[in-house]
């Protein structure tokens, strides 16, 4: 099994897979999908299509399809939510880097997929999605980092079920960049969830550290997700699945 490390959206993708005759050309193709969302939603670039909407160089009504859809996915997030997740920063731009990184890991996991690959992790800045289980047949396992000692585990979680994402969102390694359209919740240094999909479990993570113990005890009664947060104190908090996986650990 292989690592293919590349760099895309400000952050470091890696992906471990089998090693494969056309192993190289998936690895591209996965390259593709994220350089095409980055290239489409980038803020940092100032000639991406968002860039230009946030510029008003181009008209949200004249944008594409897929700017539009995605910016429409987030608002119905933002609603899910009750506003502790939103697209709109504070100073009114659109900004769709809470979703756009999962979509991208997605349409890389739907491609992997599609051309035969059924055992392989992709990690992207941390938030993980895995298929299949590793070479000696166990489970993935993804390591959480202790917010206090980033050169440090917190827990491992084996990726079994039909669980196969985790995201983890916090400020503890890029300070407080998270905004919500409600009052912000501080209680949390950092929030992990597993989940099926990535989407969900990257939304939600970003929501449970800006709506807080509220907004968790909402979540996990309308989503199948497991939760383990970090509060500012350092004490630690787990769903019961999560802590029955831990356990087993």
């Amino acid at each position: 099994m292989g690592s293919h490390v590349f760099e895309t959206m400000g952050t470091v993708v890696s992906l471990a897979i089998a090693d494969a005759p056309d192993v190289d050309e998936a690895v591209a193709a996965v390259e593709r999908h994220f350089g095409a969302f980055d290239g489409r939603f980038s803020l940092y670039s100032a000639q991406s299509e968002l860039s230009r909407v946030a510029s008003g160089q181009l008209a949200l009504t004249a944008s594409s399809d897929e700017l539009r859809s995605t910016y429409a996915s987030a608002l119905r997030w933002r609603d899910d939510t009750g506003g502790a997740f939103t697209p709109h920063r504070p100073d009114g731009v659109i900004d769709l880097n809470g979703t756009v990184k999962a979509l991208a890991m997605q349409a890389a996991a739907d491609e992997l997929l599609d051309r035969g690959f059924s055992d392989w992790c992709l990690n992207a800045g941390g938030d993980v999605l895995c298929a299949g289980n590793q070479p000696d047949g166990k489970p993935w396992r993804v390591g959480v980092v202790d917010p206090a000692d980033r050169s440090a585990l917190l827990f491992s979680i084996p990726m079994d079920g039909t669980r196969h994402a985790v995201a983890t969102s916090g400020s503890a390694e890029r300070g407080d960049h998270i905004w919500t359209a409600t009052a912000i919740d501080r209680s949390y240094l950092q929030a992990t969830v597993v989940a099926d999909d990535i989407e969900t479990a990257d939304v939600l993570a970003t929501a449970i550290i800006a709506g807080g113990p509220d907004a968790l005890a909402s979540y996990v009664q309308r989503w199948s997700i497991d939760v383990l947060t970090v509060a500012r104190d350092g004490s630690l908090s787990a769903t019961p699945g999560l802590t029955a996986a831990l356990d087993r650990a």
